[in-house]
C-alpha cells in the first residue's frame, strides 16, 4: 500500500509557516513507522512553500530524519487548501 502523510498537523505542530518551531508529534510517527514497517510504502507530502515559492525540501528531510521518521520519499508541492474531501482519507486518530 502507498501511503501518502502530511506533516505539518499531522506529525508535528502547526507553525503558520515557522517551520523551524516544528514539534514532532512521537506518537502519530510511531504510527507511521508502524505503516512502513509493515512493509507500506511511505511518502510524506507537504505545502511548504506552496505559497511562498520557499524550498523548504532540504530543512524538511533534515526535521524528518530528526525526529525519526521512516519513510521513502518526500514530496513538497501539495497544493494549499482549507478542506480536503476523498474517500480514501484518514485522520491519524484513527490508525
Amino acid at each position: 500500500m502507498v501511503v501518502y502523510v502530511d506533516i505539518d498537523g499531522t506529525i508535528c505542530n502547526i507553525t503558520n509557516g515557522i517551520y523551524t518551531d516544528a514539534k514532532p508529534k512521537k506518537k502519530n510517527i510511531r504510527k507511521i513507522n508502524k505503516l512502513y514497517e509493515k512493509g507500506n510504502t511511505i511518502i510524506y507530502w507537504t505545502a511548504r512553500g506552496s505559497t511562498t515559492g520557499a524550498d523548504w525540501l532540504e530543512f524538511t528531510n533534515y526535521q524528518l530524519n530528526n525526529w525519526g521518521c521512516k519513510y521513502h520519499e518526500i514530496k513538497v508541492g501539495k497544493p494549499h487548501y482549507d478542506l480536503w474531501i476523498d474517500d480514501k482519507s484518514k485522520v491519524i486518530e484513527k490508525l
